[in-house]
């Protein structure tokens, strides 16, 4: 799931993840975020902090608190990237901060992470 209200950038990154063969969906505010993951659930959500309804750090509060999604993994993506701005996007429950703008390389390292980790976890789970 991509998250950002510039609807370029978000309909931008969702064309550059489809053709990397990822199925997405795209959303471009906070209860839309939250709706989408609810229809979609993806395994992972890129998510803007600032968005109109609620920030980016709402919608990772409100996800981190329903049961449902402890699995899904998110992604800051934000022009935001100060030392204090990663540390209340990790307080808020993303997995990872990215600052705009991200390079494709930068982004696919990202994504290779979550799904190490996400694999792991199952391995865990049934080992």
């Amino acid at each position: 799931l991509v998250v950002d209200d510039n609807e370029d950038a978000a309909d931008l990154l969702t064309l550059a993840l489809e053709q990397a063969g990822y199925l997405t969906k795209t959303a471009y505010d906070g209860p839309s975020a939250l709706s989408s993951v609810e229809a979609f659930r993806p395994q992972i959500a890129i998510l803007d902090i600032g968005l109109p309804g609620m920030s980016g750090y709402d919608v990772a509060r409100a996800l981190r608190q329903d049961a449902r999604f402890t699995s899904l993994a998110l992604i800051a993506l934000t022009g935001w990237g100060t030392p204090g701005d990663k540390q209340k996007a990790m307080e808020a429950g993303f997995d990872l901060h990215l600052t705009k703008p991200v390079d494709a390389a930068g982004l696919n390292a990202a994504l290779s992470q979550l799904e190490e980790k996400a694999s792991a976890a199952l391995f865990q789970q049934t080992g």
